[in-house]
């Protein structure tokens, strides 16, 4: 299934959805009690069986068209947003950055999630040196604590995709990657979560990022260095990772900071982050 958080009319509050090509069903209409996708990850396999009938009795006139609702992000309330920087060799290389010596781990704050067709705030007087960054999104459904990587595919809900915009001047002149990753709508995620089910291998998926219609990275998830389960099972040793986590699990080559000239993004700039599976995931650059 295809879950997503739309805004079905000005003003009103995010509705957790199914999405079905371009028409979607409010779990509210069909008497489920979901407001968000993390209330239904808690609720654990029995109330995503519910949400599965419920879906498959309704009638056709239960279904809205998506045109005139607006995406709010993919995920809402989750215990943590955790990203994994370095995961393709490719982009360690283009950093000119280590990434011999294990995964590297940093939290982006909650006020950077953004939606679907969103506006990605940018702020000169704070960084000139925006950049993008493609990546696969891992939403954790079951608690993992010390699990194996033969184990760890088990704990995943579900994929979405992610673009980790990141201020590259700031990243390179703190000792720390959360801040510049973590700036008001600096983490779009979406448009939707595809359950585990339609994602066989979370390995073998192509990614691309397009910015005002340039492909810029073009690659798949075949190349990351650690895998989602080898990751899963990593960052689970002696920390539990809780149901709804969501875990961006890196990006590979193409960078704006490696180009030349480099290409960062100014207000007025597209970009879309397609992932094979899920879908593409638009963001909007403007002044801040």
């Amino acid at each position: 299934m295809r879950f997503a958080h739309l805004i079905p009319a000005p003003a009103a509050a995010p509705e957790l959805v199914v999405v079905d090509d371009s028409r979607y069903l409010s779990l509210r209409a069909i008497g489920q009690p979901y407001q968000t996708l993390q209330q239904l990850i808690v609720g654990g396999d029995d109330a995503l069986a519910r949400v599965q009938s419920a879906v498959a009795a309704a009638d056709d006139d239960a279904w809205a068209r998506l045109e005139g609702a607006t995406y709010a992000p993919a995920v809402i309330g989750a215990p943590i947003v955790l990203a994994v920087g370095l995961n393709y060799d490719e982009h360690a290389s283009e950093l000119s950055l280590d990434n011999d010596s294990g995964p590297v781990l940093f939290s982006l704050f909650p006020n950077s999630l953004g939606a679907h067709l969103g506006q990605v705030p940018l702020s000169s007087d704070v960084s000139t040196e925006v950049d993008y960054e493609g990546e696969l999104g891992v939403i954790i459904g079951k608690a993992a604590k010390n699990v194996s990587p033969e184990d760890a595919l088990e704990h995943v809900f579900g994929y979405t995709a992610i673009n980790d915009v990141t201020a590259r001047d700031i990243q390179f002149q703190e000792p720390q990657w959360s801040r510049c990753k973590s700036f008001d709508g600096f983490t779009p995620i979406g448009p939707v979560v595809v359950t585990a089910d339609q994602i066989p291998d979370p390995q073998a998926l192509h990614l691309t990022t397009d910015v005002d219609g340039l492909r810029v990275q073009d690659s798949t998830t075949g190349f990351m260095i650690r895998t989602v389960a080898q990751l899963i099972s990593s960052i689970s040793q002696e920390s539990t990772l809780l149901p709804g986590t969501v875990i961006s699990t890196g990006s590979p080559g193409g960078a704006g900071r490696s180009r030349k000239p480099p290409l960062y993004l100014r207000p007025g700039t597209e970009v879309t982050v397609t992932i094979e599976g899920i879908g593409s995931l638009t963001s909007h650059c403007v002044e801040a």
